[in-house]
């Protein structure tokens, strides 16, 4: 026998029949069964009445009623309320005293739901901070649970700023007023940035009665622009322009801060009402003029970036904040103005020479075509009078053609120096614009950086040759190329055009020639300074006719014996006589 029992003794006077029958002292089992029941709260299906939490874990909550067995309750019913803890209070809805496994069946969902609506109406009417957990996200805000209710959080009532990434706020428990109930539809409408409101308000009205000119504040940058920044100084808002974020040129804001980013400001200016606030970022920094090399002078070469770009010219970014302006006109030796975008684009790293510096405006010039030779200083030695070259024609005026022998060297050809034969009324006629034509060098203006060019200069004159050839009283054929109120234009041999008048057209039948026709032509006058062949078709038959009837008319006249008799040569000389010593005078006036 062990210690613990050898002493143990039972019951002289224990009733073993009445404890195996189930009866103590005359009581019975169902007596004592009652007696238990009474000692228990008495619990009703579907009602409210509250329990103590026994214990709480990830997946369920345990709630004592004061019945004989506990209610189990998800723990996803209790999500809005993530400090829950043993001991705590918490009302529960019976939905069943005991399931089949005996088990009792609370929901604390159901008994929020049952009280929810009468709570939601109290607290708008006391305009009662509560507490809601945000479920999950929905179109233009979230939803929240309130009392079991599920509210809606507008996106702008989250927070006093405006709010990027509404997923952060998802399965957080969080402070709200109630601000609207439709009792109609039973819609609810909370916010949490009217609590914070107030206290922002009183913050706002601190800040605007301080502000001053000059002061720098610390701020947050709250909304980037194409146009620049918003930032909030605590509850007031400023505008830091484009230009005011850096002393360089900015094209993108974004480039220069970031949202949310805590940033140094200075206020710049505000309107008498303190609502719209100017600041500035950039006049944090020095100026950059101020740190430019003081031995930087007008010759000197800088190297740059493009920064803008326009038709007149280019700014040129030597470093940040300080830019130099290179007019189109310094771009290039040419004469002819064109758009700066010919010559640079926007991005393109560049040397220029300085040609004007004024520190105190901060203002600076610039130019490219300084790195190369101006043409014109020895023009004569690369363009000599005579010399030959080829030129690519620019553009055309009535009296001429304007063409470019390298970029600055421009020439002028005559429209009387284009051809030696053919008559040339517009240029057009001759070349295009972009062609290449071959000139001669005739004339040099340095003064006024223009030379005159001949292209018919590249030939001897074939007017030398022309004065042997078509000499008056000499026939050729001629094709009619143009027909003209005063005439017709008729090409001879040698691209040598000439005229004849409407008179000289008329043909052997009495017809008017026509436009294509070949035809024999009479020269009738021939003029080398000129250049002027006058023709004529009609002569061609109507002067041997002429010397036909002129020299049956003499021998009609003749005697008919045979003495010889002399006649007055002046008197009896014909018209073809005439035609023959006008010949004969003009050769010998010519020294032939």
């Amino acid at each position: 026998m062990s210690e613990l029992t050898k002493n143990v003794q039972p019951l002289q006077d224990f009733n073993w029949d009445e404890f195996e029958n189930g009866t103590v002292a005359n009581v019975s089992k169902e007596e004592l069964d009652k007696a238990y029941d009474e000692t228990l709260n008495k619990v009703s299906e579907h009602q409210v009445v509250d329990g103590t939490v026994i214990s709480v874990d990830k997946k369920e909550v345990v709630v004592n009623i004061g019945y004989k067995s506990d209610g189990i309750i998800p723990a996803s019913e209790f999500r809005y309320n993530p400090d829950l803890k043993a001991g705590d209070v918490v009302e529960v809805y019976v939905e069943n005293a005991e399931d089949k496994k005996g088990q009792l069946v609370l929901s604390h969902k159901k008994a929020r739901m049952s009280k929810s609506w009468e709570r939601v109406n109290a607290a708008l009417d006391a305009q009662e901070v509560i507490q809601g957990y945000i479920k999950c996200r929905t179109k233009g805000g979230m939803i929240v649970d309130v009392f079991g209710i599920e509210a809606f959080l507008p996106g702008s009532q989250i927070d006093v700023h405006p709010i990027r990434d509404y997923d952060q706020f998802v399965g957080k428990t969080m402070e709200f007023k109630i601000v609207k109930i439709n009792q109609e539809f039973r819609n609810v409408v909370v916010s949490h940035k009217a609590l914070i409101e107030a206290e922002l308000e009183a913050q706002k009205k601190e800040i605007i009665s301080k502000l001053e000119k000059g002061q720098i504040l610390e701020g947050i940058v709250k909304n980037i622009t194409s146009y620049g920044v918003f930032v909030d100084l605590g509850g007031v808002d400023g505008l830091i322009h484009i230009t005011d974020l850096s002393w360089g040129r900015v094209d993108d804001p974004h480039k220069v801060v970031e949202l949310d980013q805590k940033i140094n400001v200075v206020i710049l200016d505000f309107d008498d009402e303190k609502k719209r606030i100017a600041l500035g970022l950039k006049q944090l920094t020095p100026h950059p003029w101020d740190a430019l090399d003081a031995n930087l002078k007008v010759g000197d070469h800088v190297n740059g970036k493009v920064v803008v770009i326009a038709d007149y010219g280019a700014f040129v970014e030597i470093q940040p904040g300080v830019e130099g302006l290179i007019h189109v006109s310094e771009m290039s030796w040419s004469q002819h103005l064109r758009s700066a975008q010919e010559f640079l684009k926007v991005g393109d790293e560049i040397e220029a020479v300085i040609l004007t510096l004024d520190r105190d405006e901060r203002k600076m010039s610039l130019g490219i075509k300084q790195l190369k030779e101006d043409p014109w200083e020895t023009i004569e030695v690369k363009y000599p009078v005579s010399s030959k070259h080829t030129a690519k024609v620019r553009n055309f005026t009535n009296f001429g053609v304007f063409v470019e022998l390298e970029e600055g060297v421009d020439g002028l050809i005559h429209i009387s120096d284009l051809s030696w034969t053919k008559k040339v009324k517009h240029p057009s006629e001759f070349t295009q614009v972009g062609a290449q034509i071959d000139v001669v060098v005739l004339d040099i203006d340095k003064e006024n950086r223009r030379l005159s060019l001949g292209h018919k200069q590249l030939e001897d004159n074939p007017w030398n040759v022309f004065e042997e050839k078509y000499t008056v009283g000499s026939i050729h054929d001629g094709k009619i190329t143009e027909l003209l109120e005063k005439g017709a234009v008729v090409s001879l041999d040698e691209n040598v055009e000439g005229f004849a008048t409407p008179k000289h057209l008329v043909k052997e039948d009495g017809s008017q020639a026509a436009q294509g026709e070949v035809l024999p032509f009479k020269v009738i006058e021939f003029n080398k300074d000129s250049k002027r062949i006058i023709l004529s078709h009609s002569r061609t038959f109507e002067d041997p006719q002429r010397e036909e009837k002129k020299a049956a008319a003499k021998k009609a006249r003749a005697p008919k014996n045979d003495t010889p008799k002399i006649e007055n040569v002046a008197a009896s000389t014909t018209l073809g006589d005439i035609d023959v010593l006008a010949e004969l005078k003009a050769k010998m006036e010519k020294g032939e």
